[in-house]
């Protein structure tokens, strides 16, 4: 890779306990803010108002936690990507890890455009702010079985009523130890739904009332091309190409 082309790299993090109250915004504050602290040589737009080279994936929403946040960064030189995880996880404010790091080929895709799946845990609350019990799950499984399953979204503030039955791809009751929770798969194109969405969805369907989002986490984000599903560290990675091209 030239020079003049820059090193792009692909950061893996968490997002746990208090700073899922925090802005997205804040969070790309907190990075930039880390960056700077471990003198990371990161590579900057031209113009009057230069900015750090730094691309995020899909927003997660304010109160939620994650398990697999992603991130792209152009940097001026090669770095041991490897290298990044500890420093930076040191640098940025408590609740956030970096948990991988890798090199990406030239001219990857962007991440936004990329991911086509992302995997929840969800723990819904009652009116009474509890945990709904299996029986309430189990009726909020049933009612995915309906034709269909319309919701107001408001994007942007417009609001309009559509079908959220073609993004959920999977749902299933477990349990997370002697807790009931569900795990929601949904799909990001051609439009995509909040896991709020999905829920209030069901629960009109159920009849269910009160029911509140409680606590989610986004398990795990996917990226699929040529009917392979990879995970967002492997799918551009320098390393994955050149191992791919001595196979061959």
């Amino acid at each position: 890779m030239k020079a003049s082309e820059g090193f792009p790299v692909r950061l893996r993090f968490t997002e746990h306990g208090k700073v899922r109250f925090v802005s997205h915004r804040d969070v790309a504050r907190g990075f930039e803010r880390a960056f700077r602290m471990e003198q990371v040589p990161l590579a900057f737009t031209a113009g009057f108002s230069p900015r750090p080279k730094v691309s995020f994936g899909l927003a997660l929403s304010v109160g939620h936690e994650s398990d697999a946040e992603y991130l792209d960064v152009e940097l001026r030189d090669a770095v041991d990507v490897g290298a990044l995880v500890g420093p930076m996880t040191d640098a940025l404010p408590d609740g956030i890890d970096v948990t991988g790091a890798v090199a990406l080929v030239a001219r990857a895709p962007a991440l936004q455009e990329s991911v086509t799946a992302v995997d929840y845990r969800i723990r819904p609350l009652d009116a009474h702010d509890e945990p709904v019990t299996t029986d309430v799950l189990a009726t909020l499984l049933d009612a995915a079985a309906a034709p269909d399953l319309p919701v107001t979204q408001v994007r942007k503030g417009e609001a309009r009523v559509v079908d959220v039955k073609p993004v959920i791809r999977h749902l299933e009751l477990v349990h997370v130890g002697d807790t009931p929770v569900l795990e929601l798969s949904l799909s990001t194109r051609p439009r995509g739904a909040r896991p709020r969405e999905v829920l209030d969805a069901l629960a009109a369907v159920a009849g269910v009332d009160g029911l509140a989002e409680g606590h989610v986490v986004r398990t795990a984000q996917w990226i699929e091309r040529d009917g392979a599903r990879m995970e967002p560290l492997e799918a551009d990675a320098l390393t994955r190409t050149l191992e791919e091209a001595c196979a061959s």
